[in-house]
């Protein structure tokens, strides 16, 4: 269920028959809309809306207008009125939606990061060919750094035919200097919005009716330096009095107008509150706590009648009500005229608030709208009320991603009131994990466990299990600053809660533990949680269905893995939906390429993207991953056209997913497409960019960046790096062996053979062969196998090396390998020549061979080539590799610099170096030395 979008925020607010026209400001807006930003900024009271409201609709660009709120904070809900923002440009023009793809996401169980959702908006707006103008009104209520980092972003991006307009009280926390400088920027000032005399002179007499002269009018320009508000409010009390003054009468009262912007304020509001009927009077101050007002809302908060007519009265007075849609059912306050009410309604009526607020709260209860009343509840400080509507609308805020929110609403609540509550408690604990914040998770769940465990001893005999431990009691700081529950403050459960709870105690814990790593922990804990939870509870039967699978994978058994893995697909899906059932078999995707079933996992992606095809709606979180495993088994089989074909769609969709788990693996992905096309460089550069973004989730991390950064220094025969890291991590070869360390194991196998020490290698590499063949982790199996074979073919044991790479080539012929023996160079070149020889596996070898050409430009330095770099004084760089390659050929040295583009004397520095580390005078006696060690 996603969240009630308000149109009222949309809505570009009206244009007043007495508006004063402002052509000097409106030719300024007009003159910076062919840049990004236009920024209007001035304090309260200054028309900041009413000169944008105005501009939009004298303008001939289409307008599409967000009013913020400070629940605008939460980056789910401003992204989700962003785009329904922007969808009112697509209807105004004819186009097709904006954003549809970013609201599924929206929904989804994962949580993109603003900055992509973004991404994708502006890719869609490029696609439009009206210009059009978004305005941001009120922004000043936004004060979340990653909504605005994100807006920062947004400008940056800016496609050319849109144009940006932000009204703030304050300027807002942007790059306004870059702006300036760039010429992107038009500012609109507080100087620039005050009323000039002629303009305040039209407001006063012609718009609002009066009959001031000259110098009155003068004075008070001057009393209020131009500020629109006051002259507002002064001109009411001057209508409301213009029956008791006479012309010495607003003589003396606009010398009476002085003073700060405050102080003019309190005099107004006696001037024009106190001289309201008292009705009208007490409905202004009682309605004053609302941000949106409709008849039946102010009905239901004040205790009067005819709501809907006062508000109409109201706005025909032009007592400072603000109408929000064309068909004016919803009004709001002028923001100071709202501050100034809810300062006298404290000051008046101090212990009516918090009635007021709950009668609020009750009203959005019954229309469904969980936010606002929550929101009113917490002001209320009705606790007890916000925690009951907090438990009843979390589950759909978890599904939706509103972590933010949700994690506001828990912290605003005293501490003794989320302990009091047990499902509160264990909501608090879920948000935490949800969010990333690992540290208080125990000790909310404790103080769940504790209040179960004394309802399980007052129900002993009853019937209830009873199958927690007391947990420690709790003794930090907040708990003696929140002072001791009473009974009547805890919330007792009933049966089916109580197991219900229990289990999703037990699988946070085991969701903490399998992020932390503890895979132990994990499975008991999910194991735990499937034997308490009832069986209608399928959202919680799938969740420790899946984590048990996640721990299974974890420990090496994935049989098991993709068993649980699977049941808890089922369960979540009649849960939680089609979106679990499609983007979880990415999962089991790669359950069976560990597997080594490289076909099954093609057909578990195609079965899911065609699933996926046949909803309603797209579903592009989902099979932005299917598309990204889709590439990564295309480009073991060197269908490196279609590998990128895959990953480049997985980008498009990616765009609408991008969390930082998810820019992480496409980078990965991305990096080794760039290997198997012989571009190491750009691998490594796309390696060194992934690991900026890689941060502990409950998936298992069985390809760890850190090693396939080495595997690459290995290519490219950088030592020192390889063994800095060996060292930094600790590796041995007599190393206790699981799963999680398998990848980093084999990879320290291949820094043993760079260091020319091949029996060590051998040594560890057969007590991982025995690990991986226990598991039936076949791909891991033939990994193993090769690299054995090239260290026999090290040691010059050729036999011993062709027998070891049959049994790889046995094993990988049915599923189609090529790339994980392609990527090991020319030394496996050379021993798949000697096994097609005699008849190896000879139609596959065949195949494996072909792969080997054109030649790979940056592919030399792997396995046999670095051992043989190892003979040398000092390793042959790439560059010089590359230099060496081509003094095979015929080309003369003019030639050869031509050919790698650099210059002939950088050419003859390569060829110098190149004889020194060969220990040679000449180029054909260079050539034969580098045949010799296998590097050309």
């Amino acid at each position: 269920m996603s969240t009630p979008i308000l149109a009222t925020k949309l809505y570009i607010p009206s244009v007043r028959a007495t508006l004063v026209l402002r052509p000097r400001l409106i030719a300024r807006l007009n003159k910076g809309r062919h840049g990004k930003l236009t920024l209007i900024s001035a304090p309260a009271g200054f028309g900041k809306t009413t000169l944008a409201s105005e501009w939009a609709a004298s303008g001939e660009w289409p307008v599409a207008w967000l009013s913020l709120d400070e629940r605008d904070n939460d980056p789910t809900r401003f992204v989700a009125y962003l785009i329904e923002a922007l969808q009112t440009i697509a209807a105004q023009v004819g186009t097709a939606a904006i954003g549809e793809g970013v609201l599924e996401l929206l929904h989804s169980p994962q949580s993109p990061s603003v900055e992509s959702m973004l991404t994708a908006l502006l890719n869609e707006i490029t696609t439009l060919s009206n210009r059009f103008i978004l305005v941001l009104d009120d922004y000043h209520v936004l004060n979340n750094d990653v909504v605005n980092e994100a807006i920062a972003f947004f400008i940056e991006h800016l496609p050319p035919l849109m144009h940006l307009v932000i009204t703030s009280r304050q300027d807002p926390p942007l790059p306004l200097a870059r702006y300036r400088v760039r010429g992107q920027l038009t500012e609109v000032r507080d100087s620039d919005l005050r009323f000039t005399p002629d303009e305040a002179a039209r407001f006063l007499n012609d718009a609002m009716g009066l009959t001031l002269s000259v110098e009155e009018i003068t004075a008070l320009e001057s009393r209020t330096e131009g500020w629109i508000a006051g002259l507002q409010m002064a001109a009411l009390a001057l209508q409301r009095s213009s029956d008791l003054l006479d012309q010495s009468g607003n003589t003396h009262f606009i010398q009476a107008f002085t003073g700060s912007h405050r102080f003019v304020l309190d005099y107004l509001v006696e001037e024009v509150l106190q001289r309201q009927p008292e009705k009208v009077r007490s409905f202004l101050l009682q309605t004053a706590i609302l941000e949106r007002l409709n008849g039946s809302l102010c009905e239901a908060v004040t205790g009067q009648e005819d709501g809907k007519g006062m508000l109409e009265a109201l706005d025909r007075g032009n007592l400072f009500v603000v109408p929000l849609d064309d068909a004016r059912q919803w009004y709001r306050y002028h923001h100071l005229f709202a501050e100034v009410l809810q300062i006298r309604l404290k000051e008046e009526q101090p212990t009516e608030l918090s009635n007021l607020h709950e009668r609020a709260s009750e009203w959005y209860e019954q229309r469904s709208l969980p936010t606002d009343a929550i929101h009113h509840a917490l002001v209320a400080e009705d606790f007890s009320r916000a925690a009951g509507l907090i438990e009843v609308v979390w589950p759909t805020m978890r599904k939706n991603r509103q972590d933010a929110t949700t994690l506001g609403w828990v912290k605003a609540l005293p501490d003794r009131v989320i302990r009091a509550r047990p499902v509160l408690s264990v909501l608090y604990a879920w948000t935490l994990l949800d969010s990333n914040k690992l540290e208080d998770v125990e000790a909310r769940l404790q103080d769940a466990e504790r209040l179960l465990y004394s309802r399980s001893e007052m129900n002993k005999g009853g019937g209830t299990p009873d199958s927690l431990q007391p947990p420690p009691a709790r003794t930090n700081a907040a708990e003696m600053d929140s002072g001791e529950m009473t009974s009547a403050e805890i919330v007792v459960v009933d049966d089916v809660q109580f197991r219900s709870l229990q289990g999703s105690i037990a699988n946070a814990r085991a969701y903490h533990a399998q992020t932390r790593g503890d895979v132990l922990s994990a499975i008991t804990y999910a194991q735990r949680a499937l034997e308490l939870l009832p069986a209608s509870d399928h959202y919680e039967h799938g969740t420790a269905a899946a984590l048990l699978g996640l721990a299974y994978w974890s420990s090496g058994e994935l049989e098991a893995a993709y068993r649980f893995f699977a049941d808890g697909l089922e369960s979540l899906q009649i849960g939680g939906g089609i979106l679990s059932a499609i983007g979880g078999t990415s999962i089991l995707a790669y359950i069976r390429v560990a597997q080594g079933r490289l076909k099954e996992a093609v057909r578990i992606y195609t079965q899911s993207l065609q699933l996926a095809a046949k909803q309603d709606e797209p579903l592009p979180l989902a099979t932005a991953d299917l598309y990204r495993g889709l590439s990564e088994i295309y480009r073991e089989w060197d269908e490196l056209e279609t590998a990128t074909q895959h990953l480049q769609r997985s980008k498009e969709l990616g765009k609408l997913a991008a969390t930082p788990s998810d820019k992480y693996h496409r980078l990965v992905a991305e990096a080794r497409l760039k290997e198997a096309q012989g571009h190491v460089e750009d691998a490594l550069d796309l390696i060194y960019q992934a690991e900026q973004l890689y941060y502990t989730i409950p998936i298992p991390d069985i390809y760890p960046v850190g090693a396939l950064k080495v595997r690459l220094w290995v290519r490219q025969a950088r030592v020192a790096d390889a063994l800095e890291w060996v060292r930094e991590r600790g590796l041995s070869i007599d190393d206790d062996l699981n799963y999680l360390s398998e990848f980093a194991h084999v990879t320290f196998a291949r820094v043993l053979l760079l260091q020319n020490q091949s029996k060590q290698a051998l040594a560890l590499l057969e007590r991982l062969l025995q690990a991986a063949e226990k598991g039936g982790r076949r791909g891991t199996v033939i990994e193993i196998l090769i690299l054995q074979s090239l260290a026999h073919q090290i040691q010059g044991n050729t036999s011993a090396a062709l027998t070891v790479l049959e049994q790889a080539l046995t094993l990988a012929e049915p599923e189609g390998y090529v790339r994980i023996f392609v990527n090991e160079g020319p030394p496996m070149a050379q021993l798949l020549h000697k096994a097609e020889a005699r008849g190896i596996v000879p139609n596959y070898t065949t195949k494996l061979l072909a792969a080997f050409k054109p030649v790979q430009p940056e592919i030399a330095n792997t396995a046999l080539v670095t051992q043989a770099s190892q003979q040398l004084i000092e390793p042959l760089s790439q560059r010089e590799l590359d230099v060496l390659r081509l003094l095979k050929t015929e080309l003369s040295g003019p030639e050869i610099a031509h050919e790698l583009v650099v210059a002939l004397s950088t050419v003859r520095t390569h060829t110098k170096r190149i004889y020194g580390k060969l220990d040679v005078k000449n180029r054909r006696a260079a050539v034969k030395r580098a045949e010799e060690l296998g590097l050309i």
